[in-house]
C-alpha cells in the first residue's frame, strides 16, 4: 500500500457514508428492469399462460411501437429458454402469429449465445462452437418467418443481424441485412447496436470503421434518439480491447466528443428513467474508468435502480460490477474532501416517488425468542424492533436513526443485514434475512455470524443454474434440520414472480409467515402484539448492558436525558476553545514538553466529547416507542 493512501483512509471513514448518500440502496437495484406490463406477462409466461405476451406483443405490432416491440422480444426469449412450455402451446395454437414466430426467433438466438458464452473466442472449446452455429442455422427459416408474417418490423432483422454475425456471414450478407433494417426504421437503436459489434475489431471490422458508423448514426439521429449514445458504445468496444495503446492516443478526441453527446441525451430524461438506463450504464461506465468521479457519480445518481446486463458483464457478473463500480466512485471522491471539511451534501430536490417505491423492504425471521435476539443485538449498532414470531421465532426490523452510528456508517451498506451478522454471532440460532423491492425479492442465510447462503429472484431474470441452486437448497436444509433439500431448490430455481416465491420458500423452511403489510410499508411490526424497540447502544454501554442484564429480560430503550441549560452549553464551548488553543500552542512550541501538550489535547477531547454526544442524542424515531418490559 502506497503511503499516500494511508492518510486517506480518515477521509475515506468520515466522508464516504454521505457521499452519494442520496443512491438507492445495493438491495434495490435491478438488472434490465421490466416495465409493468412485461413484468405482468413475464409472470403469466412463468406460470403457463401466453395470453399477456400475445396481448402486449400485438399493441406493439399495431401501434408501430419498434423499440418497445424489440425490448419486449428480448424479454420473452429470454424467459422462454426456462420456461419454454408457454411459448410451445402459443405456437400450436397460432403457428402463424407473428409475434409467437418473432419471440421463438430470437429464443433460437439467445439460446445458441448462451451454449457459446459470451468468452473471446479462444475461450470457447469446439463441441460449444458445433452447438452454436448448429443453433443458428436452425433459426434461419423462423427467423424468415417472422419477416414474412410483419413486412414492416424491423426486429426480424435485429435478430438477422446477430445470426450474421455468429455465423461468420460475409460483408455483402451483413449491409442487405442493415439495409432492410434501415428501409423499415431508420433509427431503430437495436438494428444499429447489433450492427455496430459487427463492425467493431474483436468480431469483423476496425476501431476506425466502429467509430465512423457509430458516429454517422448519431449526426443522422433525431434530437432525442437514443441513437447520440451509440458513439459511447463505440467507446466501450474501444475500452475493452486488448490493444495496446500508443501516446497520444488517436481517439481521445473522440471519446471525449461521445461523453459530450452522452451526457447532452441523458439531461434530456428525468432521473430514473427505464428508457434511458441503457445508455446511462455506458456511461457511467466510460466517466469511472476515465477516473471523472464527479461526473460518474451524477451518472449513477441517474441511473436509480436500473443497472443493466450491458456494458457490465463484459467485466464480471453484471449485477456484482455495477455495485462495484458505484461504490468505488463514492470511495474515491471521498479521499478528496479534507478530513476537516464538512461532508458534501446531495443535491437539493425531493426524494423522487420512484424512487421510494423501489426502495427495499427488509424484514429478518430468527430462529428464537424476542429475549434472546435483544440480549445478543445490544452492540450490534442499528436501532431495531423486534416482535414474537409464533412460540419460537422472532420477527427483526430496522428503527431508523435520525443519525446514523459511527459502526454504522462503517458496515456494509445494509442495515438489516449488517445487524443479523453481527447479532448471530456465537449463537446456536440462524436469522434469515429478506429484501422485497416490486421486481427483486432475495434472502441472506446468517447463522454464528457468517452469511451461509444467499439468492435473489428477479422478474425478467433467467432461472439460476441447477448447482448453484442445489447448493444453495442444501446450505438451507442443513441449517434448518430439513431431510430433503430438493423442494427447496425447485422454488430456488423458479422464476417469473419474485414476492410468491420468497414466500413460498418460507413456508417451506417451517419459518412463521410473513408479517402482514410486509412489501409495502417500510416499518410493519409496529402493529404486531409484542413489539419493542432496541435502541442503539454505543459500544461501551452495549458491552456493559450485556454483562449486567438479566437472561431473559429485554433491556429498555433508555431514557432521552433531560436538556442542558445553556450555562452548560457555553462553559463546555469555552473550554473546548482554551484548551484546542492551549493543545495547539503545546504542540507547536518546542519548548513545552510532551506531557503537558497531551494533557492539554486529552482535556480538549473530552470538552469535544461531551458536547459531541449532547447533540446527538436524540429519541430512536419520530414516534413515542412501545413500552418496554
Amino acid at each position: 500500500m502506497r503511503l499516500t493512501a494511508l492518510f486517506t483512509i480518515p477521509r475515506v471513514l468520515r466522508h464516504s457514508d454521505a457521499i452519494g448518500a442520496d443512491l438507492p440502496p445495493d438491495e434495490a437495484v435491478v438488472l434490465d428492469a421490466a416495465d409493468p406490463s412485461l413484468r405482468a406477462a413475464l409472470t403469466a409466461a412463468a406460470a403457463g399462460d401466453h395470453a399477456p405476451a400475445a396481448e402486449l406483443l400485438a399493441a406493439t405490432r399495431e401501434h408501430a411501437q419498434w423499440e418497445r416491440r424489440d425490448a419486449c422480444v428480448s424479454g420473452l426469449a429470454r424467459a422462454s429458454l426456462h420456461h419454454p412450455g408457454w411459448l410451445d402451446s402459443w405456437l400450436e395454437e397460432s403457428p402463424e402469429d407473428p409475434d409467437a414466430v418473432l419471440v421463438k426467433a430470437d429464443q433460437y438466438v439467445y439460446q445458441a449465445w448462451k451454449i457459446r458464452t459470451g468468452a473471446r473466442a479462444r475461450h470457447v472449446e469446439h463441441d460449444q462452437f458445433q452447438a452454436f452455429h448448429a443453433l443458428l442455422r436452425d433459426a434461419v427459416p423462423v427467423i424468415s418467418a417472422a419477416a414474412e408474417l410483419n413486412p414492416d418490423d424491423p426486429v426480424p432483422w435485429r435478430i438477422a443481424l446477430t445470426q450474421a454475425r455468429g455465423i461468420q456471414a460475409p460483408r455483402e450478407v451483413f449491409h442487405s441485412y442493415l439495409a432492410e433494417a434501415n428501409d423499415r426504421d431508420p433509427h431503430h437503436e437495436g438494428c444499429h447496436v447489433q450492427a455496430l459489434q459487427y463492425l467493431c475489431r474483436k468480431w469483423y471490422g476496425s476501431h476506425e470503421e466502429m467509430f465512423a458508423f457509430a458516429e454517422e448514426a448519431a449526426d443522422q439521429a433525431p434530437p432525442g434518439s437514443k441513437l447520440h449514445a451509440l458513439p459511447l458504445q463505440a467507446v466501450v468496444e474501444y475500452l475493452i480491447s486488448d490493444d495496446e495503446v500508443d501516446e497520444p492516443d488517436l481517439y481521445t478526441p473522440r471519446t471525449e466528443a461521445a461523453v459530450t453527446r452522452a451526457q447532452a441525451l441523458s439531461d434530456a430524461y428525468a432521473p430514473g428513467d427505464r428508457e434511458a438506463a441503457g445508455f446511462r450504464n455506458h456511461l457511467a461506465l466510460v466517466l469511472w474508468s476515465m477516473n471523472r468521479y464527479e461526473e460518474a457519480l451524477a451518472a449513477f445518481r441517474s441511473i436509480g435502480v436500473h443497472a443493466t446486463t450491458f456494458p457490465w458483464t463484459y467485466f464480471g457478473d453484471a449485477r456484482a460490477e455495477f455495485l462495484e463500480a458505484r461504490s468505488d466512485t463514492r470511495v474515491e471522491l471521498a479521499m478528496k474532501v479534507p478530513f476537516f471539511r464538512p461532508s458534501p451534501k446531495p443535491p437539493a430536490g425531493d426524494t423522487p416517488a420512484w424512487e421510494q417505491e423501489q426502495a427495499p423492504r427488509s424484514v429478518a425471521i430468527a430462529a428464537t425468542g424476542p429475549a434472546e435476539v435483544a440480549q445478543a443485538a445490544l452492540i450490534c449498532g442499528h436501532s431495531l424492533r423486534t416482535a414474537p414470531a409464533g412460540n419460537s421465532h422472532t420477527y427483526v426490523e430496522i428503527v431508523p436513526d435520525p443519525v446514523r452510528g459511527t459502526r454504522a456508517a462503517l458496515l456494509p451498506e445494509d442495515p438489516l443485514t449488517s445487524a443479523a451478522d453481527n447479532f448471530t454471532t456465537g449463537e446456536d440460532w440462524p436469522a434469515l434475512v429478506l429484501h422485497r423491492t416490486p421486481e427483486r425479492s432475495s434472502f441472506a442465510l446468517l447463522h454464528r455470524g457468517r452469511k451461509v447462503a444467499s439468492h435473489s429472484w428477479e422478474t425478467a431474470a433467467p432461472a439460476v443454474d441447477h448447482a448453484e441452486a442445489t447448493s444453495t437448497a442444501a446450505a438451507l436444509a442443513r441449517t434448518y434440520g430439513l431431510p430433503d433439500p430438493r423442494p427447496l431448490a425447485h422454488i430456488l430455481r423458479a422464476a417469473g414472480d419474485p414476492a410468491r416465491h420468497q414466500s413460498a420458500l418460507v413456508a417451506a423452511l417451517g419459518l412463521p409467515p410473513l408479517p402482514p403489510g410486509y412489501g409495502g410499508d417500510q416499518e410493519v411490526l409496529a402493529a404486531l402484539p409484542g413489539a419493542r424497540v432496541l435502541a442503539r447502544r454505543g459500544f461501551l454501554a452495549g458491552m456493559r448492558d450485556t454483562m449486567t442484564t438479566k437472561d431473559g429480560v429485554h433491556p429498555g430503550t433508555p431514557a432521552p436525558a433531560a436538556p442542558h441549560p445553556a450555562r452548560w452549553w457555553i462553559l463546555r464551548a469555552l473550554g473546548l476553545l482554551v484548551f484546542t488553543a492551549a493543545a495547539v500552542y503545546a504542540w507547536w512550541t518546542p519548548d513545552i514538553g510532551w506531557f503537558r501538550s497531551a494533557a492539554a489535547t486529552f482535556v480538549a477531547l473530552y470538552f469535544a466529547a461531551k458536547l459531541r454526544r449532547a447533540l446527538r442524542h436524540r429519541r430512536v424515531s419520530s414516534s413515542r416507542p412501545p413500552a418496554t418490559s
